[in-house]
């Protein structure tokens, strides 16, 4: 779903130790219930953040819907979300 409207979202995500890859696999799970609206790629980092997830969306609307919903979940700690602009 790469297209020149869209949206690109970089969300940095903190959680608790030992959770990354439980949460890496609910945002994964978060994205294809989206699909059509987001394209979603989440990946573990190392240092002060555990997870970046890439995100292409077609409006901040569904940004802001993705991350509202990843904010919830258990062992999240706090998420720093960047957009990219062209």
């Amino acid at each position: 779903m790469v297209e020149s409207e869209n949206i690109t979202a970089y969300i940095l995500v903190v959680t608790k130790v030992g959770r990354e890859h439980p949460i890496k696999d609910e945002i994964e799970k978060l994205g294809q219930a989206m699909e059509g609206e987001v394209w979603v790629d989440v990946k573990p980092v190392f240092g002060e953040y555990d997870l970046i997830v890439i995100v292409e969306a077609r409006s901040i609307r569904a940004i802001d819907k993705l991350v509202s919903q990843l904010r919830m979940l258990p062992g999240v700690e706090k998420t720093l979300t960047l957009i990219g602009s062209y």
